[in-house]
């Protein structure tokens, strides 16, 4: 499978989770490049998060950004 452009955008998003808090959310605010906000629908749309401007990770979305967070950190 290779990344294409939508699919880096999400994991990008998801890598900016705080994992060690789950109260911390993230608001994409409107003035957000179109592509950072389309990233947050999709995320919403798979229900990987819980708004469809960020919010709160899901139990689905806390997997999906460990192992974002994850391969970011193996990669570097």
């Amino acid at each position: 499978m290779v990344f294409n452009s939508e699919l880096v955008d999400e994991i990008n998003l998801l890598s900016q989770y705080n994992l060690k808090n789950e109260q911390d959310g993230i608001k994409i605010h409107h003035n957000a490049t179109p592509e950072l906000r389309a990233a947050a629908q999709r995320l919403f749309d798979k229900g990987i998060i819980t708004q469809a401007d960020g919010g709160y990770l899901t139990d689905l979305g806390r997997k999906a950004a460990e192992h974002a967070q994850d391969l970011s950190m193996i990669l570097k």
